[in-house]
């Protein structure tokens, strides 16, 4: 069969990997990839754009694809799927009325409440002056989210009242997210530990995959601005057996059987932002509906299973006849990125130290990079590597990667030194 991915970034190169592994998979399309995903065996650069709709459809038309999956969050709010099924074609991804739950934070928070899913407090504005009164009232920390899709920039903890009443500023006075940001959600701080919790949906049913964990600062120590995600491990320590099933029970079934109520029914990957407490209660954050990323990029690397079935089961609506079969070894994946993400970065510069051969258990998956006119690898984006390692303990996958990224480098080249440090505390029996 033939495949074809949607996307470019570090996501989409470990879709693209993870499908081209399917014995069933003749090659793998990308449109429009990267430097990475050209150079994967079975797997084929598409000069498309991922927003580029008909020119898309009538690619997978002409080329007759058997499964196209959508990465990236925008051509789905766009109407990806339901232009893939108008014209016959078997797309994996939710529709437009269902990519809502990510393309608008105010409606995400609205239908949680309606459906008693647990969620943070929350007060939606549109007045500048109405949400600074607010955030006063209420104190910091609190949190602002813009209301629509922000490349994962649009959200900024605030732990003191300046730093909110900026964030508010920055939204509705300045407009410096544009449309996405003429509404914002402020919703209370909530303490405890972040975790990602991704399922295939097929409608009704839903297949857990491997928990994770984001690392959504910049810096080391969770400290300086939000970013799309600096680095991820799998599995999240903090989501125990008892808290897999809680999750289930609490939110994503839930979710699903709400959407589906609504005439919003579900098929696709559907990602649960969760913050777990100290106790043990649990809250969503958010929801994105598509994998995360770079989580996707750390589960993939211990799926065990074909890739290419499961999405078909979930197409057929048959999830509940499978289960996912996982590397047991723990996955550590660390974003090395260009210097000054998520604000302003140069770019143009040549990649030196990427391995030539593969290394056992570890992968490099790209996402803003391409060639030069002299065939060198080049940053063209914000995030440029995700580095992966799989490993007995969190502890071995962390220096397996960290080993694999000082060896590589360029002009600017930026990473957290500390992805996965929760992780390898409670390895070593620091924290519970």
């Amino acid at each position: 069969m033939k495949a074809l991915v949607i996307g470019s970034g570090g996501r989409e190169h470990a879709l693209a990997w993870a499908a081209a592994r399917s014995a069933n998979v003749e090659i793998v399309y990308v449109a429009p990839g990267n430097a990475g995903t050209q150079r994967e065996p079975k797997v084929q650069n598409v000069g498309l754009g991922a927003d580029d709709v008909p020119a898309l459809v009538d690619f997978a038309r002409q080329y007759e694809i058997d499964l196209t999956i959508v990465g990236p969050e925008v051509p789905l709010m766009m109407g990806m799927v339901d232009a893939f099924d108008e014209a016959g074609l078997r797309c994996f991804g939710p529709s437009r009325r269902a990519a809502e739950l990510e393309g608008s934070k105010a409606f995400c928070k609205d239908f949680l409440i309606r459906h008693g899913i647990p969620t943070a407090e929350h007060r939606v504005f549109t007045d500048p002056d109405a949400a600074r009164d607010y955030i006063r009232e209420r104190g910091a920390p609190i949190v602002v989210k813009v209301d629509g899709l922000a490349a994962g920039k649009g959200v900024t903890v605030a732990m003191n009242l300046d730093e909110a009443l900026r964030a508010v500023e920055a939204a509705l006075v300045d407009k410096a997210f544009g449309a996405a940001g003429e509404r914002i959600v402020v919703e209370e701080y909530l303490e405890g530990e972040e975790a990602s919790f991704m399922v295939l949906v097929d409608g009704e049913q839903a297949l857990p995959l491997a928990s994770s964990q984001d690392h959504k600062a910049r810096d080391d120590g969770e400290k300086g601005p939000n970013t799309g995600g600096m680095g991820a491990y799998s599995p999240a320590s903090v989501v125990t057996a008892s808290c897999h099933e809680r999750i289930m029970d609490e939110v994503i079934r839930p979710t699903i059987t709400g959407l589906a109520k609504e005439g919003r029914r579900y098929v696709g990957f559907l990602y649960a932002g969760l913050m777990i407490a100290p106790g043990g209660s649990l809250k969503v954050l958010e929801f994105n509906v598509r994998l995360g990323d770079p989580e996707a990029q750390t589960v993939l690397m211990r799926l065990k299973s074909d890739l290419i079935q499961l999405c078909d089961a979930a197409l057929a609506g048959r999830l509940s006849t499978l289960a996912a079969d996982w590397d047991p070894r723990a996955g550590l994946a660390v974003v090395m990125a260009s210097g000054g993400y998520p604000d302003g970065y140069s770019k143009g510069h040549i990649l030196t130290g990427l391995p030539v051969i593969e290394q056992a258990n570890c992968k490099v998956f790209h996402a803003g990079t391409a060639f030069d006119e002299y065939d060198n690898i080049i940053n063209v984006g914000g995030r440029v590597l995700t580095v992966c390692a799989l490993g007995e303990t969190v502890a071995l996958a962390q220096a397996k990667a960290y080993e694999l990224v000082r060896n590589i480098h360029w002009d600017g080249v930026y990473y957290r030194n500390d992805i996965g440090y929760r992780a390898v505390a409670r390895e070593r029996g620091e924290v519970s």
